[in-house]
């Protein structure tokens, strides 16, 4: 990953006088921060950054500016990179799975928060100090509405959680609860629906919770129109008082996907039009890779060379990345200008979550660059 420090003055201008060959994913440091500021200005609680959704130090510098001093780490690494952009931030270790290094290691980084979703984990946690220092039970449940169910690896069963609420506030430590959504979530009610549930086990288990963590999920706009987030926000604050009445706990998030993805656009440029298919500088393998899972965008544009936009009717194009590999391809067609041709560029809004952190190297492709823009 090569990160190019000058400040271009959009996308089309860059493109337009380098021609690059290479894959660019094109930040806006400015859409960014005003993410945050939606998230702070909305959210009633602590809002915590998802650290893997991208870990670039322009990211995390950048949220450090808008004013975000809380994170949600899942690894050490990730841990070193916040305390790079903010030595006194706030971390929650919210990988309920750990190794005893790991806890090790994670105990020197002064962690404030700490899931958990089984007995084996809570009691990996025997020594850690607790001062200031909190157990946050991750609350699993079948609720539908996101693109990909994280329940299926992570999260107790609710008298699962009863139980481990009960032997962590016995072990000495603050006891919270946190559930997620499932990724790329829009439904109000999927977080209602945990809210009631996490009441209901809190109240079973007769702990007054410290905190109330709503976990990620939040929507980023892909397809149609835009996600609606103050709608979440605001239903997730009335479903907490009318639940939990006085004895309301705070609030808090972990937006990852919602909180970048729109301060990145992605430009590809096309190799080769073979009849429907269009074979792109970049694939699954690299900055399109979780386009498998949740499907492709349709946000998408085509530019010529000299800077202006191909227009005109629109065909249903098989995609192909640049590797040898038969299968780097999307799943799905993707909706391109029927006079798409070789040397155009594939531009795609909304790629700052995930297509660079689980990009790979496969083949000698799938590293983009990264250029800082005034406005995408």
């Amino acid at each position: 990953m090569r990160n190019q420090p000058a400040l271009w003055p959009s996308p089309t201008w860059h493109l337009k006088k380098f021609q690059p060959d290479d894959p660019i994913l094109y930040f806006s440091p400015d859409v960014l921060q005003a993410t945050a500021r939606r998230f702070e200005a909305g959210f009633d609680g602590l809002v915590t950054y998802a650290v893997k959704a991208n870990d670039q130090a322009a990211v995390l510098d950048n949220l450090v500016g808008a004013g975000l001093g809380a994170f949600d780490v899942a690894s050490l690494s990730e841990m070193e990179k916040v305390r790079q952009a903010k030595a006194d931030a706030v971390l929650h270790y919210h990988n309920p799975v750990r190794s005893v290094a790991e806890i090790a290691g994670a105990v020197g980084h002064g962690i404030a928060s700490w899931s958990v979703d089984c007995p084996c984990e809570l009691d990996k946690l025997a020594d850690v100090p607790r001062h200031c220092t909190e157990i946050a039970v991750r609350l699993r449940m079948p609720v539908p509405g996101a693109a990909y169910d994280f329940g299926e690896k992570f999260g107790a069963d609710p008298d699962q959680a009863v139980a481990l609420m009960k032997k962590a506030r016995a072990m000495g430590f603050d006891v919270s609860l946190t559930f997620h959504p499932g990724t790329q979530c829009a439904d109000p009610q999927a977080w209602a629906v945990y809210i009631v549930e996490a009441a209901d086990v809190a109240r079973r288990a007769g702990v007054t919770l410290k905190r109330l963590n709503v976990g990620g999920g939040f929507a980023a706009h892909r397809r149609g129109a835009a996600p609606d987030l103050e709608a979440i926000f605001d239903r997730i604050a009335s479903e907490t008082n009318r639940a939990f009445g006085i004895a309301r706990p705070a609030l808090v998030c972990e937006p990852g996907r919602a909180m970048v993805a729109e301060s990145f656009t992605l430009a590809l440029r096309v190799k080769a039009v073979r009849g429907d298919a269009v074979f792109l500088n970049d694939g699954v393998y690299g900055s399109l890779t979780e386009l498998r899972d949740i499907g492709a965008p349709d946000r998408v544009s085509v530019m010529r060379p000299d800077g202006g936009a191909l227009e005109g009717a629109m065909a249903q194009k098989v995609v192909f990345g640049p590797t040898c590999d038969s299968i780097d391809r999307l799943p799905d067609r993707m909706a391109l200008p029927e006079g798409v041709a070789e040397g155009d560029y594939v531009m795609i809004r909304a790629m700052g979550a995930y297509s660079s952190s689980i990009s790979t190297g496969f083949n000698g492709y799938g590293r983009q660059e990264i250029v800082t823009v005034a406005s995408l």
